[in-house]
């Protein structure tokens, strides 16, 4: 049995939440998300509060319902508040610089890169070395940011490389003589 579909969502005020058949729609300061509920779960909203219930009683409904529930949960927070993801850039010479719709970076390779920001995507950089992903989907916003890191993954050696703000790089000795 699942237990995160059981957890009804309260929707925080300035967000609104339509329920149509199989389509739930979130309007929010930041923006507007849509998402179609699979067959065999519902989705009913009642004052505010969203609530996600499977149609029948078999494994793959009650997991997709908690599935659907999470779902529904990160549009209500994404259009309220966002989501983040904070990189770094650690090694000499590695540098970052947003430009409009395009981030160029510098790991090292003999040409510079340019990543093409996707629309409703932001990014950032507070200084040559960080990258702060924003907007209002939690998995574009996770691709991009992984995307960005897969230039250059965090080498166990030295450490180099594009890493997660808060991610820790198990270090690897290096041969002895």
């Amino acid at each position: 049995m699942s237990r995160v579909a059981n957890s009804p969502i309260n929707v925080p005020s300035g967000v609104e939440v339509k329920v149509n058949g199989q389509d739930v729609s979130v309007k929010g300061p930041k923006g507007a998300l849509e998402f179609t509920v699979h067959n065999m779960v519902n989705a009913n909203i009642d004052e505010n509060v969203v609530s996600v219930a499977a149609n029948k009683k078999t494994q793959q409904a009650v997991a997709l319902a908690g599935t659907t529930r999470a779902l529904v949960n990160n549009m209500v927070t994404g259009v309220s508040a966002g989501f983040e993801k904070k990189l770094q850039l650690i090694g000499v010479g590695y540098r970052a610089q947003a430009k409009g719709k395009v981030l160029n970076l510098t790991l090292g390779f003999s040409h510079p890169v340019e990543f093409a920001v996707p629309e409703g995507i932001t990014i950032e950089t507070p200084s040559q070395t960080e990258i702060t992903v924003q907007g209002i989907d939690k998995q574009l916003v996770g691709q991009v940011a992984a995307n960005i890191r897969a230039y250059r993954p965090p080498e166990p050696y030295k450490g180099k490389g594009v890493r997660y703000a808060d991610e820790h790089v198990v270090r690897k000795e290096a041969k002895k003589k």
